[in-house]
């Protein structure tokens, strides 16, 4: 019984951008004075890296 071997090919990505995440949430949560600033801090840590890239093309001006 020979049993498949299933490489996943885009786990480096992947922990990267749970690294950046995990780095994101404690800088949120560290500016957060309140209980829901640290849960707008949770979303704000999903979403931040479209503000990167809207800012970027906005001064690109693309």
């Amino acid at each position: 019984m020979a049993k498949d071997k299933t490489m996943y090919k885009h786990a480096p990505s992947g922990f990267a951008m749970f690294v950046a995440y995990i780095g994101a949430l404690v800088y949120f949560i560290n500016h957060a004075d309140g209980f829901w600033q640290v849960v707008a801090a949770f979303f704000q840590a999903i979403v931040w890296p479209g503000f990167v890239v809207y800012h970027v093309l906005e001064r690109l001006m693309m």
